[in-house]
């Protein structure tokens, strides 16, 4: 209904209106024409070719042809023009159904039912992309929204922990049950940072998967890259009593952004330190595998089942053995490092032989070109 509530005809109604209009007025042209110009032609060539009748005669020939004529004519006229408005009809009806269908999934989804999808018409090419076009945008907006709820909820769940543990300490210090001295102080520290590392983490794993980072690439040799990680990790190594070993073939140059690329060897060195226990040893690795810069993290840790490996990298996903929360960790590190990682056109993958086993890390990356 238009804003003054009056209803607007539909538009399969407007097309075939239009179309009805168009067909009559090509009749009417095509009775007027041969109304005015056949006799006269007919009459024209009655005296060309000399036929010998009287003026009676060449009448009643006359008026026989014109009848004849505009009957023919008109019985023409009309079974096109009906022939015509059936066509058009039945596509006007198509037409209408494939942008009520249209319509009626933009409103599902307007709604917040997100599942809706429209089918191919089968009116032609247009139609057909403009189906898939909107259908690709509905499955976006679908995964976008599952993606925001479940942002939502594993935040809640995140968060949980160390409000909890700041509300039960301010209440016990409250209560006089603690006192407010360096050890109380320490956990509220320690869950007030956890709580920052949570939202910059989040910040920049939504960054990474919407492309919204600012990466500068440039050209970098490979084992530098790998030497500054490991350097800059060493100093926690040597403070849990975890071996990091070093072992970097010459790989040649990567395309990237350096401070990205240290980001992801740093996140996958710290989540190996992790899940590796005092005494254990983590090695890190750089090697030229044809077109690509293969970087590795191998661990000597607790491992990961094998059911766990395909979701290493979704966000705040845990296992027993595999993440647990209690080694300090948001939970998103390797989330970030796989969006990084894609971000720059490589891949990223884990894989274990089960718990106690330990865990490889691999990182491809294309070469640079000369």
């Amino acid at each position: 209904m238009t804003p003054q509530g009056r209803v607007r005809p539909r538009f399969a109604t407007r097309l075939l209106v239009a179309q009805t209009l168009v067909l009559l007025a090509g009749g009417l042209t095509t009775w007027l024409v041969a109304t005015a110009i056949g006799p006269r032609i007919f009459h024209d060539h009655l005296v060309e070719a000399h036929v010998a009748n009287t003026e009676a005669e060449s009448r009643h020939v006359e008026e026989a042809f014109t009848s004849a004529l505009l009957i023919s004519i008109g019985i023409a006229t009309v079974t096109a023009v009906a022939a015509a408005l059936a066509v058009s009809w039945y596509f006007s009806r198509r037409v209408q159904a494939s942008i009520g269908s249209v319509a009626d999934a933009a409103a599902q989804v307007a709604s917040g039912r997100y599942a809706a999808r429209v089918p191919d018409p089968g009116l032609g090419g247009e139609f057909t992309s403009l189906a898939a076009t909107y259908n690709a945008l509905a499955e976006r907006l679908e995964a976008t929204e599952t993606t925001r709820r479940r942002m939502l909820a594993d935040l809640a769940h995140e968060m949980r922990t160390p409000l909890a543990t700041v509300d039960a300490h301010l209440e016990a210090v409250e209560d006089g049950v603690r006192t407010l001295d360096r050890d109380t102080l320490a956990v509220i520290r320690d869950s007030t940072q956890r709580l920052r590392r949570l939202a910059e983490d989040i910040a920049a794993v939504s960054r990474a998967e919407e492309g919204g980072l600012d990466i500068s690439p440039q050209p970098v040799v490979a084992e530098a890259l790998a030497r500054s990680a490991a350097d800059v990790a060493r100093d926690r190594y040597v403070a849990k009593g975890v071996a990091l070993a070093v072992a970097l073939e010459p790989a040649g140059h990567v395309r990237v952004d350096p401070d990205r690329i240290a980001q992801v060897l740093g996140n996958l060195l710290d989540n190996a330190l992790r899940h590796t226990p005092s005494g254990g040893q983590v090695s890190l690795a750089c090697r030229r595998e044809g077109q690509w810069v293969e970087f590795t993290v191998v661990d000597t840790g607790e491992g990961v089942k094998p059911e766990h490996l395909p979701h290493l990298f979704d966000r705040f996903y845990r296992a027993d053995t595999a993440r647990d929360r209690h080694h300090g960790g948001s939970g998103i590190g390797l989330s970030i490092a796989k969006a990084l990682v894609e971000a720059h056109g490589g891949s990223i993958m884990a894989t274990s032989g089960g718990p106690g086993s330990g865990t490889t890390f691999w990182v491809r990356l294309p070469a640079a070109v000369g």
